[in-house]
């Protein structure tokens, strides 16, 4: 997994931020995430080696902000140049995931126009408010490939009036820790059922380290989250 952090840093911004793992990490080494700061990786993209060859590989996966958020307002000034070195490594392909889809605009260079092939952005989507707010505007935009994750997934929620085929997957998953939020298991399968009706994949990701299943509430340790989702066997591929 290839991770390029160009900021770090990042403010909590709605109701999935409360136990978010960056600031939980950063809390225990003693570091304020509410300071945002350019990175010595900001140019991880287009970094050479001393044959002139980029250090990184032609054909990764390049996950992106994965201690902040892309869209957070103290990087304005860096981001257009982030954009370009995406668009310069147009052989790699970039994911992140953003609270923040509504400042898309902010830092976007001029040659942007209907988007990048190489570049996916996921919203993260927590509740039913979350989802209101944020779906319409993602779907608006313009970006080549677009996703959601309800990850933490706090409620149910209807997005039977929101998603559409426009949306290549839907991911959903629970909090990880201690004091964290439960996830129920009927949430997770009402998503599901509704992305089946507008043939959007869906990929449940991981349970919660409080899972309610059946109307039994069950605490699991943080190594089974992912493995214990993979066995429920529900993930759907709408061009299977």
């Amino acid at each position: 997994m290839t991770v390029w952090n160009p900021w770090r840093g990042c403010h909590k911004k709605s109701e999935g931020c409360k136990n978010c793992y960056i600031h939980r990490a950063n809390a225990r080494k003693g570091i304020n995430t509410d300071i945002i700061y350019k990175t010595e990786e900001f140019y991880k993209p287009i970094a050479k080696d001393s044959k002139g060859n980029y250090k990184m590989k032609s054909g990764q996966t390049v996950y992106v902000c994965f201690n902040s958020d892309f869209f957070v307002k103290e990087a304005d000034d860096w981001r257009c140049e982030v954009w370009n070195m995406m668009k310069t490594r147009h052989d790699l392909n970039f994911f992140f995931i953003t609270k923040r889809i509504e400042r898309f605009k902010m830092g976007l260079p001029p040659d942007y126009q209907d988007g990048y092939d190489n570049v996916t952005i996921s919203i993260s989507v927590e509740n039913q408010l979350r989802a209101n707010e944020r779906i319409p505007i993602l779907k608006e935009l313009p970006i080549k490939h677009k996703a959601i994750a309800f990850q933490p997934l706090l409620e149910k929620i209807d997005i039977s009036n929101l998603i559409d085929n426009s949306l290549e997957y839907v991911v959903v998953g629970g909090e990880s820790g201690k004091g964290v939020r439960p996830l129920n298991y009927e949430w997770v399968l009402d998503i599901r059922e509704q992305c089946m009706t507008k043939k959007v994949s869906f990929i449940f990701r991981q349970v919660g380290s409080i899972f309610i299943k059946d109307a039994v509430t069950y605490k699991i340790q943080k190594r089974y989250l992912c493995s214990q989702a993979r066995d429920a066997n529900i993930n759907y591929n709408s061009k299977a």
